[in-house]
């Protein structure tokens, strides 16, 4: 089984306005196509687990591999190809422009890494709307369309650059339970399907018991 995502020994403080030791000592592996997620209390350090493990906050003690490769030190223009290209986001609010329309927002991602032509984003970007049955939705304005809807454009804009691991921050937190049952099944789809990775913080005891593994935080650490 090869190992996506590993944290070794990762620490995190925060200096200001005293010292806090936020994460101590934090030490897991995500396997290929494995679907794990992470809970514990507001303020056990989830979201901050989150942000080192994505590479979007750099200022840690401890190492991380991804794709068993050391990311830890790498420069910050090196560390954003890394996350824009192996690492797909799905946060509890979509983060989509809303005067662009749906289509424009799933390519943003891919125009940004810059590999393909911009006939071969758009034909993906319309691939993977088809993949989540939101392909009818291509032209709209992306603040014309329901919440639910706006969540499937998330995760298909997370997927077009085709990545190692999806990582979400509450991305259930602002919908139904119709719409949150569709999103579970879109990422267990992911997961089974394409060998697709995901690591998924949630409140959502429900959720988290339907997926592979649960990684549960308190004060900072990792207890089971």
């Amino acid at each position: 089984m090869s190992t996506i995502l590993e944290a070794k020994n990762i620490n995190k403080y925060f200096r200001k306005p005293v010292l806090f030791h936020v994460l101590k000592d934090i030490n897991f592996k995500v396997n290929k196509g494995e679907f794990v997620s992470i809970m514990g209390k507001s303020g056990c350090g989830k979201s901050t687990l989150l942000y080192v493990l994505s590479t979007m906050d750099t200022d840690y003690e401890g190492e991380l591999y991804l794709n068993n490769k050391l990311i830890t030190q790498e420069s910050r223009e090196k560390l954003s190809y890394i996350r824009n290209k192996h690492i797909g986001f799905v946060f509890q609010f979509h983060y989509l422009l809303s005067e662009f329309s749906v289509l424009e927002n799933v390519m943003l991602p891919a125009k940004k890494l810059g590999i393909k032509t911009f006939q071969e984003i758009e034909y993906d970007s319309m691939q993977k709307l088809k993949d989540l049955n939101i392909e009818n939705l291509a032209k709209k304005r992306a603040s014309r369309i329901s919440g639910g809807e706006k969540q499937r454009v998330a995760i298909a804009r997370a997927l077009i650059n085709n990545p190692s691991i999806i990582m979400g921050d509450e991305p259930m937190g602002n919908l139904d339970s119709y719409n949150s049952e569709n999103v579970f099944n879109i990422f267990k789809q992911l997961s089974d399907e394409q060998g697709l990775s995901l690591l998924i913080v949630t409140h959502d005891e429900d959720f988290a018991k339907r997926t592979d593994r649960i990684i549960t935080m308190e004060d900072g650490r990792i207890i089971y």
